[in-house]
């Protein structure tokens, strides 16, 4: 099934009472399958087919804040232009769930696929959770209902532009029976209703407004408990586990470890079963959750399962620029903070689409191996770039 159609079947399931997007590739065929499924009865759901992504985000952002489970989806400039509304809808604590079909941002325009979208919005206030395969993306959307409809949270469900979203892959997907009883018909406390007035985004002065980011922070840092129980849950009624905030690979033992976000760690570990027959003492660990940041996690994984990690190698698909890779960069301050003295470099690569080949992820363990450098370094340049702290294909 190819991956926009597995996480529209897997919206449907979760029985939303309003659909509403703009159509913004590679999210297209997501909206697209969903507006059949309600054309043709399948699914008993208010599609809108709004002006613009911002409208689009406002829509759902009414939609729950009057009583309805809803959903939305976009990609690169579509999500910077719904960026206002988003930050409302978590300043609000309103539990939509959307999909970020990840792609570039430009300029130059680029219709493929890295993670500079969503990582734009890494400060939103949004759960954040980075699928592997179609599989854990159609299973996540089912996950995130659960985890934002209880914590009163958004949830942001990530998946690689055309790597999944234009994909196929086979998918198991449950019985509605199932999803019922695992998610159930949702209920908001804080529901605007004429018969039970209630201020919702009201303004906030000085002497209050810090305590509301407060309250806010703290949920989402405790929402990583909740994204780890559902998971158990889900694991425990579908049979299928795709590691809760965490997904970790062959780390005893293990002396070099490669931390990655989204469908390229199926290549990672390739290259790692590679190198490992090899005798070369390497791991993997995918974050699967960006937001919150699971440096508890990550730094259970590391020291708790015989993991003998002397060096940390990030392979991202985004960076800020002028600075440095963004996964890297908080990666350090939590091991820093847990006092862990490890080697940790990094590594961007896969810009607009470009492959993170097994030649490039291999090159990046052996420069990785070879010293230490601080500096942002780009994994699959071409040879003729020039620039000395990158590295191509050898």
């Amino acid at each position: 099934m190819e991956g926009s159609h597995a996480v529209a079947e897997a919206v449907s399931l979760c029985r939303p009472q309003v659909v509403a997007a703009y159509p913004i590739t590679p999210q297209t065929h997501i909206i697209e399958h969903l507006a059949e499924m309600v054309a043709d009865g399948g699914l008993a759901s208010e599609f809108i087919s709004a002006e613009s992504e911002f409208a689009a985000a406002s829509i759902v952002l009414g939609a729950v804040a009057a009583g309805s489970r809803a959903f939305t989806a976009s990609a690169s400039q579509g999500l910077l232009l719904m960026t206002e509304v988003l930050f409302n809808i978590a300043g609000l604590r309103l539990p939509v769930v959307m999909v970020c079909a990840n792609r570039a941002v430009g300029a130059p325009i680029n219709i493929f696929s890295d993670h500079q979208d969503s990582m734009a919005l890494r400060d939103a206030g949004w759960i954040q959770l980075y699928a592997g395969s179609n599989q854990e993306a159609a299973d996540t959307i089912i996950q995130a209902y659960r985890i934002a409809e209880t914590c009163e949270l958004p949830v942001m469900v990530c998946m690689d532009g055309f790597f999944l979203t234009h994909t196929f892959e086979p998918v198991d997907l449950p019985g509605q029976d199932t999803v019922d009883a695992f998610l159930p018909a949702f209920h908001f406390a804080r529901t605007l209703d004429p018969t039970r007035p209630i201020t919702l985004g009201g303004g906030s002065e000085p002497d209050n407004y810090m305590e509301y980011r407060q309250h806010q922070h703290q949920a989402l840092v405790s929402a990583a408990t909740e994204i780890e129980n559902v998971n158990l849950e889900f694991a425990q009624t579908f049979g299928r586990d795709h590691g809760g905030l965490i997904d970790a690979y062959r780390l005893e033992g293990a002396e070099v470890v490669m931390v990655t976000l989204g469908s390229v760690m199926g290549a990672v570990k390739d290259v790692v079963d590679s190198l490992r027959g090899q005798g070369q003492l390497v791991g993997a660990l995918r974050l699967r959750c960006f937001r919150p940041f699971p440096a508890s996690a990550l730094v259970t994984s590391l020291c708790d399962t015989g993991c003998n990690a002397k060096r940390i190698v990030v392979l991202e698909k985004a960076l800020s620029v002028g600075a440095d890779g963004i996964v890297v960069t908080e990666l350090r301050a939590a091991l820093h903070n847990a006092g862990m003295a490890v080697i940790v470099e990094g590594f961007v690569g896969g810009l607009g689409g470009r492959d993170l080949t097994i030649e490039v992820i291999e090159s990046v363990f052996r420069t990785a191996s070879d010293g230490v450098s601080t500096r942002c370094r780009f994994a699959g340049l071409k040879p003729e770039s020039g620039d000395q702290s990158t590295m191509g294909e050898s």
